[in-house]
């Protein structure tokens, strides 16, 4: 797992996906002038002032999940967003939803993790909104937390081609493609355990 306490390749796997959440944002930003969406308590008034990159530099930094937990994370977001057209991802929600995909992914597949106070300072948010956040997360996701290895397996070939399309790697010690390699076998993840980690996601 070598690849893995690499902070070089964490920076690029972070990077990526923060350009890919980027990308998201800003298409529904412009949608949004010509088509109404639905305010919710992801919503902030204004654009948060933090880059999506170094919001979730500082998730990754300070809330010390296990970097499988960032792949996760994205599982949870494109699930929320597939089941919640009318709440797209952009500017002023994206934020919340970072932090709060983030916080669910770590209660669902860590054994350790922060409680939601922490977590809310983490993201810069009050307790009660992290609470509140939490739990229209897990209402839009249907409560379909479980991410099984093969469609782990898909998001990461999906990250790996992605990112390699983008900067080739150099070497195979310091790559991307091993990095992507790492996470599926650090993703340790009995699918029989579902039970039990459903029971952690008390707020």
């Amino acid at each position: 797992m070598a690849e893995l306490e690499n902070p070089r390749v964490m920076t690029k796997v972070i990077t990526f996906l923060s350009s890919l959440v980027q990308r998201v944002a800003e298409s529904n930003d412009i949608n949004c002038e010509f088509q109404p969406q639905k305010i919710s308590v992801f919503h902030g008034q204004t654009r948060p002032p933090i880059a999506i990159q170094g919001y979730l530099e500082r998730i990754f930094k300070y809330a010390d999940c296990s970097p499988s937990c960032l792949i996760v994370a994205y599982v949870y977001l494109d699930r929320f967003s597939q089941r919640q057209p009318d709440l797209p991802i952009n500017s002023y929600n994206v934020h919340r939803l970072l932090i709060t995909s983030v916080m669910v992914a770590a209660k669902f597949m860590d054994d350790m993790y922060y409680n939601n106070a922490y977590y809310a300072k983490v993201g810069g948010i009050s307790t009660i909104e992290m609470n509140f956040l939490e739990v229209d997360f897990l209402f839009g996701l249907n409560f379909n937390l479980n991410v099984t290895l093969s469609t782990f397996t898909t998001y990461c070939s999906y990250l790996q081609r992605e990112m390699l399309l983008v900067q080739p790697p150099l070497d195979s010690a310091d790559s991307s493609l091993s990095l992507i390699k790492s996470l599926k076998l650090h993703l340790c993840f009995d699918e029989g355990e579902t039970s039990h980690q459903q029971q952690q996601l008390a707020v």
